[in-house]
């Protein structure tokens, strides 16, 4: 092993011994959510759908082009937390949005 001070951590996925940090640091940057586009998305920003939706238990669909405001990021990375005029409680996956 190296001479520095480093913890290693046997990774599973390679079945290499790696340095903590750089997994610590791999982890950081899979956490960045990002929209249908690669743009990364912070809470309160504004997003476009891309696609038209149907919402799952209402007779409502989302039209392409709808602008949907102050959006909140969720612990899972694939998906945003929102709310529109007619729906309360919105979860949309941001594979189906871009940011405004």
């Amino acid at each position: 092993m190296a001479d520095n001070d480093d913890e290693y951590v046997y990774d599973e996925v390679t079945g290499e011994w790696r340095p903590a940090s750089e997994i610590a640091a791999a982890a950081a940057a899979a956490s960045i959510t990002r929209d249908a586009a690669g743009n990364v998305l912070a809470d309160g920003d504004s997003v476009t759908l891309i696609k038209d939706l149907k919402v799952k238990g209402t007779s409502t669909t989302l039209k392409q082009g709808t602008v949907i405001r102050s959006i909140r990021l969720t612990d899972n990375v694939e998906e945003i937390d929102c709310r529109h005029d007619t729906i309360k409680g919105l979860v949309l996956r941001t594979e189906f949005v871009r940011k405004r």
